[in-house]
């Protein structure tokens, strides 16, 4: 059984689902692509996994970014929002609440067997602010219920702008920024080779593999007790199209890819069962709820007050986000928190 996660005393409670904040509050800069509008989606079956004729519902949305999701055991579900500086958490029943504030930048999140929360701090690295004017160094970090670094560096070097996360058994911690890294429990990093191109990482039930996001390729390596990760090899093809983004895993050991159309599933093998097409395009997911038996996606881009597509001035980076939740055949794994 997993530890009950601890978090921070919830210290604000937001008005319910539809939360927006203002575009003109959302720093950026030129050259950003804006999100597309919400698409009509049909849900295919696939067989243990998912009924046909499933329906994504919109759970949260809003303008202050939504990424890097993780379940507790509560049901709830903890989103990193990085511009507010903050861990925001969606209960069961999709109540907003704030769970932890001051966050640095926070980007993606994990859940430890001591029911540590920790994250990827992007600090002030936003590519919509001023990032060559950031001096705080990103990091591996826990942020509750005591703030700890793990690592910020790699061979003496910033680790720069960070991915995702995942948590070994044995403490350390694998990560992705432009590449895959394994940071053990001194905190101490080490490269998983060249030529990754990674944003997504996880870890199997058993945690003997660990799967990386290549563009649209997944790869994988075995993974020894100490976290040590050997035998690089090719998992899949995204066959739906798109490059790899976040990365879930079911009871059954079957991998979940958000990507443009949607979330693409695999199963322990590695053979591709199909695509769960998503409204927007799927950036993040995670199982959460009773059972773990709903998958929630964060998609880019969100609506308005006025039931409009959110948009922002030329030139000012769209951060809206849109979290979806499906409920599913396959319940999410129970043994670590993702």
């Amino acid at each position: 059984m997993r530890n009950p996660v601890t978090v921070a005393a919830v210290v604000t409670v937001l008005a319910g689902v539809g939360l927006l904040v203002p575009a003109s509050t959302v720093a950026g800069q030129r050259g950003f692509a804006r999100p597309g509008g919400a698409r009509d989606v049909t849900v295919p079956g696939i067989a243990g996994v998912v009924e046909a004729g499933g329906v994504w519902v919109r759970a949260w949305q809003g303008a202050d970014n939504a990424d890097g999701l993780v379940g507790t055991d509560d049901g709830s579900l903890l989103f990193a929002q990085e511009q507010p500086n903050r861990v925001s958490r969606l209960d069961a029943a999709d109540r907003l609440s704030v769970a932890i504030e001051n966050t640095h930048g926070v980007g993606a999140l994990a859940i430890d067997r001591r029911g540590r929360v920790l994250a990827a701090l992007r600090t002030c690295t936003d590519p919509g602010g001023k990032p060559e004017q950031c001096t705080e160094p990103t990091s591996i970090a826990v942020l509750s219920p005591t703030r700890t670094t793990l690592a910020s560096s790699f061979e003496r070097r910033p680790l720069g702008r960070l991915n995702d996360l995942v948590v070994h058994a044995s403490g350390g911690v694998f990560f992705t920024v432009g590449g895959a890294f394994f940071a053990n429990t001194a905190g101490v990093v080490s490269s998983l080779g060249e030529n990754i191109r990674a944003n997504g990482i996880m870890l199997s039930p058993d945690e003997k593999t660990l799967y990386v996001t290549n563009g649209a390729e997944i790869l994988a390596f075995d993974v020894a007790a100490d976290g040590a990760a050997s035998n690089r090899r090719s998992f899949g093809t995204l066959q739906a199209g798109g490059s790899g983004d976040g990365l879930a895993v079911d009871a059954a050991g079957r991998l979940y890819v958000t990507s443009q159309p949607g979330v693409q599933v695999f199963e322990a093998g590695g053979r591709y069962l199909g695509l769960i097409p998503t409204p927007r395009n799927a950036i993040s997911a995670a199982f959460a709820g009773p059972g773990k038996r709903t998958l929630y996606v964060v998609g880019s881009g969100g609506v308005g007050a006025d039931g409009q597509e959110l948009v922002t001035p030329p030139g000012v980076r769209n951060n809206a986000k849109t979290i979806y939740k499906l409920t599913m055949l396959a319940a999410g794994f129970a043994g670590r928190a993702k």
